[in-house]
């Protein structure tokens, strides 16, 4: 069985080392960026059945990040998480179709049932 694969996107070391062997526990494989030059580095190298990424990034932030990637690929699933919600963030994510908006401090098991709702509306989509 193919193990769902997933790009991380943040800026924290902290944030993106738990959520590497968060969902490495869990037999995802999974690909970290630091920066959102990185994250667009990997994501045209390779394909993700999700995209987590934070929103407040120095250079590139999370929404120009989104941006991008549904420029290349619209149906790319993706979760936002961000320490700093607002009203204006929440509708420009809902406006950029992001599957999720998660607000920091998050659960991770809330986090965990969001990138897999995602990924099985990708799954889903890629079999019609």
């Amino acid at each position: 069985m193919k193990r769902n694969n997933i790009l991380i996107v943040d800026d924290e070391l902290l944030i993106r080392d738990l959520l590497y062997d968060f969902f490495n526990e869990r037999e995802w494989d999974v690909t970290v960026a630091a920066s959102g030059e990185a994250a667009l580095r990997e994501f045209e190298a390779g394909e993700y059945d999700v995209v987590l990424t934070d929103l407040k990034m120095p250079e590139m932030d999370g929404a120009t990040l989104v941006d991008r990637m549904k420029e290349t690929r619209p149906q790319q699933p993706i979760v936002v998480v961000t320490g700093y919600p607002s009203v204006e963030s929440a509708i420009r994510s809902l406006q950029q179709r992001v599957d999720d908006y998660v607000v920091k401090p998050f659960s991770m098991p809330k986090l965990l049932k969001s990138v897999e709702q995602a990924s099985t509306r990708k799954q889903e989509q890629s079999a019609t």
